[in-house]
């Protein structure tokens, strides 16, 4: 065997190799060795030190084979790592083969072990006959288990439900279903006991069960943080009577109508809704998507209402588990589970003000009626009690999906809605009211400014088409955060943003690219009647008829010379009417 066929067997076995002299210059490289390293027959002739620097360890004592050799990474998501070096005499004189291989799944692996073990709950996950796989450091914190000694074992000989309990593991395995948002008590194998909320999966392939995954959290810490912070809630309303507070709830809202900012017609509408709904008692559901300002709604309706001076709470369904966050509402009597004191709930500590349930649709099907009760009657029980409880709140409630579809998709009671929809306000997408960037772009710099003691004053032309072109699908909250992020990059020397500072995210989405020149950028028509939908449209149609005549016409030639694909330059020729 020579060393061509050496080459050509380890390439077959999926292994990298090259033919190195004394010296480390590439000799020759394998076909599997070209595809590892994203390269071409050009390699040979360069150095290992030039074109494979983590290829001239092999053969060293680099120690632990799992953290001591280095990974290459030639193409994003794309990884390769040295085997051994290999000497025979089928080999020219004074030279030797380097073999390596594809180390991909390795530092995926690696990759997602650390998250795994950076999770703060207790994750563990089983095979489908119930053994224990996997278990990150968090169960070990947790004291659910001492070691890695538990793999292996059954879960029925590591977890003894109380309180005539059950395993969740097997339900999960049998039904093939999730079970959410349980609240348990049970004894470890090592005699510890724990009070805990857990979410559990199946792992499923062609029907098939594979493994289970449970995601646990203790209880009685999550309930003892709920506890404090409640506390705390009451202690700044018991404030409130003493003769030097003034009359103002320390528990507010800090936004009204006046910090919203716009400048076209549908926030126009949707804000004077708002201020008249405000002075109303009826409960508001107020739909936006992710992004779009819900809670600035709901605080600026809180304080242009009758109950300004009141409390105002806000709390989060999609943030606290079922079981918790029907004591935080409704608040517990003593003993109504373990460690359980008697305090007040959201509900009482929003007495004349105003609460809000932020994601509605995120909470428990089954904690909706009991919701649904209080909405009905006009009182509530605490967990554990029999005393009927009577508060004045005003219920306000947001909802990040279509209510109608919430409801089709179970998420929602229709009972419910009808009675926390009696006004429904609908916050419009950005994408849905671009007319307002300008106004919004100015307002974020303004404040980026201060806090980053930057001299930025505005946007290019150029950044003012990309904004206007992109779909935003985090809404407000992204245009502030690609702001900022250009922002903390930008020179200080420097007052324009431009798009070479914005997040790649927003140029590939509308296919920009920086690498383009600034010589076919438009001039701004003059016509200052124009709006700015108007503006933008005009200044589009300049744009694209000045490339598309300094190019002849050419369609691709055009596309290049903007730095954008030939597909997307057509899509914008139609859009705005240039055939």
């Amino acid at each position: 065997m020579n060393y061509k066929e050496a080459l050509k067997l380890y390439s077959d076995s999926y292994l990298g190799a090259v033919l190195t002299s004394a010296d480390n210059v590439i000799l020759d490289i394998n076909e599997y060795g070209m595809q590892l390293l994203r390269t071409d027959r050009s390699v040979c002739g360069q150095t290992l030190e030039q074109s494979a620097p983590f290829l001239c360890t092999a053969g060293s004592e680099t120690g632990d084979e799992t953290h001591d050799i280095p990974f290459a990474n030639p193409e994003f998501g794309h990884y390769a790592r040295a085997c051994a070096v290999i000497s025979g005499d089928y080999l020219p004189s004074g030279t030797r083969i380097i073999t390596f291989r594809d180390a991909s799944p390795d530092v995926k692996a690696k990759l997602l072990e650390s998250v795994y073990n950076h999770i703060r709950e207790s994750v563990t996950i089983w095979d489908n006959k119930g053994r224990m796989l996997m278990l990150n450091d968090a169960s070990i914190r947790l004291q659910v288990h001492t070691s890695t000694d538990d793999i292996g074992k059954y879960v029925e000989d590591l977890y003894e439900p109380q309180n005539n309990g059950w395993l969740v593991i097997p339900k999960v395995l049998n039904g093939k279903h999730p079970i959410l948002n349980l609240r348990q008590d049970f004894l470890t194998h090592l005699g510890k006991e724990l009070q805990t909320v857990s979410d559990n999966y199946p792992v499923m392939n062609s029907g098939e069960i594979l493994a289970a995954y449970s995601m646990m959290d203790d209880y009685t810490e999550m309930n003892s943080m709920q506890v404090h912070i409640i506390r705390l809630q009451h202690e700044l309303l018991k404030r409130e009577d003493t003769p030097t507070k003034s009359r103002k709830s320390a528990l507010t809202a800090h936004y009204i109508f006046d910090d919203i900012i716009y400048s076209g017609k549908k926030m126009k509408t949707a804000i004077e809704r708002c201020r008249m709904i405000a002075v109303s008692d009826y409960p508001v559901m107020i739909y936006g998507e992710t992004g779009t300002g819900k809670e600035l709604f709901a605080q600026s309706i809180h304080n242009a209402s009758s109950r300004s001076e009141g409390p105002f709470i806000a709390i989060n369904c999609a943030a606290i588990p079922t079981t918790l966050l029907e004591s935080i509402l409704f608040g517990t009597e003593k003993g109504a589970y373990t460690g359980a004191d008697k305090r007040e709930g959201l509900f009482e500590q929003a007495n004349g003000g105003t609460l809000l349930l932020d994601e509605i649709n995120s909470m428990d099907i089954g904690l909706q009626s009991k919701l649904l009760r209080v909405i009905q009657e006009g009182t509530f029980y605490h967990v554990g009690g029999t005393k009927p409880i009577h508060v004045n709140v005003r219920i306000i409630s947001n909802i990040n999906m279509l209510p109608e579809q919430a409801i089709r998709d179970g998420l929602l009671r229709d009972d419910l809605y009808y009675r926390l929809g009696v006004i429904v306000i609908k916050i419009p997408p950005l994408r849905e009211r671009k007319e307002d960037i300008y106004l919004l772009c100015k307002n974020f710099i303004k404040n980026t400014n201060e806090k980053l003691l930057k001299n930025a004053d505005s946007v290019s032309q150029s950044v003012e088409m990309i904004f206007h072109e992109y779909d935003w699908p985090g809404n407000v909250r992204e245009l502030q955060h690609a702001i900022e992020f250009a922002l903390n990059i930008i020179p200080n020397d420097e007052s324009v943003i431009t798009p070479k500072y914005l997040p790649d995210r927003i140029l590939e989405a509308v296919h920009y690219s920086t690498d383009s020149t600034d010589s076919t950028t438009p001039e701004v028509p003059e016509d200052q009647s124009l709006t700015m939908d108007e503006l933008l449209q005009e200044t589009g149609q300049r744009y694209l008829r000045r490339a598309l005549d300094e190019n002849d016409g050419n369609i691709s030639r055009t596309a290049k010379a903007m730095g954008i694909t030939r597909q997307n330059l057509q899509h914008r020729m139609k859009k705005y009417g240039i055939s």
